[in-house]
């Protein structure tokens, strides 16, 4: 599937999920992966970002509050549309673009972001490539993927007679996967409520741990961090629908850093 049609898959998804993500409807990324995220962050108070794949502009504007100067692509209109018109808190820079050819000049930014994209994106390889290019060097990119070990092509809980998640089954993870279109709703919708809206349609791009770890030093950049986010058990507790991340973790946080050339 080429980068043309994702977009337009994801231009699709555009106003449900706003919609529905600033409802409260994802607890996966408010309680457990943005909170992750942020605190595996370094300092970046007074510093230049970049955020790939902004979305709506909710994570964005959590990065800025630390105290960045963030601007933000994504390749949807519309998400760009709903992510300009919040106007409290930081000015962020929102613009329409594709991460595999961002319209900024080398060494632009102190560090780049990416929440949960990259494995919706055809050419992985390029994206990061084309993140090293517009990072300083000695800047990083912090990003996270569903875990490829633990999401691969087909992920199921496996529940026990009292409808509990005790185990997960995991197949395919060697399948390349090149634009298979997952069709589902956030897990939290109500039954009624899903016959109101379209389901959202995502295409995917399943890569191996391996792959990911190549793909990161060919662009040049040395891997700094891994984060396998887990519910506390007071968070599973508040949010049952994460409690599944005790068992296995659903994303994987990676932050890896653009090297010094000493000459």
């Amino acid at each position: 599937m080429d980068r043309t049609k994702v977009a337009q898959y994801w231009e699709g998804n555009a106003d449900t999920w706003t919609k529905l993500s600033r409802s409260g409807h994802d607890p996966y990324r408010d309680a457990l992966h943005t909170p992750a995220f942020l605190a595996m962050m370094p300092p970046v108070s007074g510093l230049r970002g970049l955020d790939i794949g902004c979305g709506e502009g909710t994570n964005t504007r959590q990065v800025a509050g630390m105290g960045a100067q963030m601007s933000a692509i994504d390749v949807s209109p519309t998400f760009v549309r709903h992510a300009r018109a919040v106007d409290d808190g930081p000015k962020i820079d929102f613009r329409v673009a594709d991460a595999v050819a961002l319209p900024d000049a080398a060494a632009s930014f102190d560090f780049i972001t990416a929440f949960m994209c990259l494995m919706d994106m055809p050419d992985q390889g390029a994206v990061l490539c084309e993140a090293a290019r517009v990072l300083r060097p000695g800047g990083f990119l912090q990003f996270s993927i569903l875990h490829p070990c633990f999401v691969p092509p087909h992920r199921k809980g496996v529940r026990n007679a009292d409808g509990q998640k005790v185990a997960i089954e995991v197949a395919d993870y060697f399948a390349r996967i090149d634009g298979r279109v997952d069709t589902w709703w956030f897990e939290t919708l109500p039954a009624d409520e899903r016959q109101k809206v379209e389901p959202f349609r995502t295409p995917r791009f399943h890569r191996t741990l391996s792959e990911w770890v190549d793909m990161i030093c060919a662009a040049g950049l040395v891997i700094e961090r891994f984060v396998e986010p887990s519910a506390s058990v007071e968070v599973a507790a508040a949010v049952p629908t994460v409690a599944d991340t005790r068992i296995a973790p659903l994303a994987l946080l990676i932050r890896a850093r653009k090297p010094i050339r000493v000459q």
